[in-house]
């Protein structure tokens, strides 16, 4: 157990200013990681125009970028346990600055999609490293509270993304708004390298780095509850990314508005979804301690929310009553995410903690967020494209957010008994 006053010498200490500084920093980065997402999402209208690209090349566009970070997860996450948080997450965050740079001189669908290729590359293993790095600096009971505060990065990089980037795209093109978000990103990588690490721990506490890389996959697979976990955060996925990736679109098709003003309106979901992460993280773990099992159940009740109003939404075509509900749909898109981190940590030994975020951002892309931003537009183009087909594309992906409540709601059976294995693990320091 992470204890917040270790008595042991050498034992990885929690609290205080350098676990402040990590918190601050991988917050950012998170922000930053957002922005680059979103920005695609908001320019992706004026883009799609210049380049002369279907619905379905837009998609496939997105896909491929997500399929660079899930493909990568495992790999940079393994050595993220194995090698170092800190450096590691210093050169993802310069990566992934410079590929979005290059993205802005986009002259077609192929040179397009290479380097946001390369900046999903470069993002892969982030999410491991920032949650395995948060969550370690902090005691456990208080782990959901400062991965809400670390999960803020989602609404207000995507809301940041959509907002600023529209305005810089209405104003001087779509592709200025990649040369200036990438600026950032190579500082804050930067001050990652000075972020506190703890030393690599082999399976039974012991200091060590020769661990087999099949054989941890093996070791998590075992764990009844993150194997449901693991499933129902990528079919969530197909939902939550999709929507994200076609509503500025959307918007912009059904009020025949520009960039920035779809950008304020879905950005403007975002923003007020950023009181979701810290309110999501303390519910979660005030339910936690309830039931030994609210950081599961959470997520999954907001999960059926959030379909329930994204259906209603589409339904009536947006209009006054559905961008109200959006800052609904925003709010529980976002409420369950710290809880969600947090429980790729709860159940693994200390040695695969990366490895175990690393497995979660891979069954997250790969068992459905991937694949979502492709399927709405090929959908969207086999309906005629416009308006009606994206609006049909959108509504059939609310069925994978009911399924992946579901498997969700399963996986909060088995998991008071497996996080119960590994209450005793200790971190040390370097």
């Amino acid at each position: 157990m992470i204890e917040d006053k270790s008595q042991q010498a050498g034992q990885y200490k929690t609290g205080g200013g350098s676990a402040l500084y990590i918190l601050i920093i991988c917050t950012l980065l998170y922000v930053i990681n957002y922005i680059d997402r979103q920005v695609f999402s908001v320019v992706l209208q004026p883009m799609k125009i210049e380049l002369g690209l279907t619905d379905t090349q837009c998609g496939l566009a997105q896909t491929i970028f997500i399929l660079g970070m899930a493909l990568f997860s495992f790999p940079v996450a393994f050595m993220v346990d194995r090698w170092s948080r800190s450096k590691t997450i210093g050169i993802m965050a310069m990566l992934w600055s410079l590929f979005t740079f290059l993205t802005g001189f986009a002259k077609s669908f192929t040179t397009l999609i290479i380097p946001r290729s390369l900046v999903g590359v470069g993002e892969s293993g982030f999410t491991a490293g920032g949650v395995a790095m948060v969550s370690a600096a902090y005691p456990q009971e208080k782990r959901s509270r400062v991965l809400g505060i670390f999960n803020i990065g989602i609404p207000l990089g995507a809301a940041i993304g959509m907002i600023a980037g529209g305005a810089i795209s209405a104003a001087s093109g779509w592709r200025m708004a990649f040369f200036v978000f990438a600026i950032p990103g190579i500082i804050l990588g930067i001050l990652a390298f000075f972020m506190r690490d703890y030393k690599t721990a082999g399976p039974t506490g012991s200091a060590t780095t020769r661990v087999n890389f099949g054989k941890s996959i093996v070791q998590l697979l075992r764990i009844r509850s993150l194997r449901w976990y693991y499933l129902g955060y990528g079919v969530l996925n197909f939902m939550s990314v999709g929507s994200l990736v076609w509503m500025p679109a959307l918007t912009m098709r059904l009020m025949g508005i520009s960039e920035a003003q779809a950008g304020l309106i879905v950005g403007g979901w975002g923003l007020t979804a950023i009181i979701a992460a810290p309110l999501g993280g303390w519910l979660a773990d005030l339910w936690q301690k309830k039931t030994g099992r609210g950081r599961l159940l959470l997520p999954a009740t907001a999960t059926v929310i959030a379909a329930i109003l994204l259906i209603i939404i589409v339904s009536i075509k947006l209009g006054p009553v559905g961008i109200t509900l959006g800052f609904g749909y925003g709010v529980f898109l976002v409420i369950g995410a710290p809880a969600l981190n947090s429980i790729s940590q709860d159940v693994v030994p200390a040695a695969h903690k990366g490895l175990s975020m690393g497995m979660a951002v891979f069954s997250s892309y790969m068992l459905g967020g991937a694949w979502g931003p492709l399927t709405i537009g090929a959908i969207s183009d086999a309906l005629g494209g416009g308006a009606e087909g994206l609006m049909t594309a959108l509504l059939i992906t609310t069925i994978a957010g009911f399924l992946g409540a579901g498997c969700l709601f399963i996986a909060s059976r088995t998991y008071p008994a497996d996080m119960e294995k590994v209450r005793q693990e200790t971190l040390m320091a370097r």
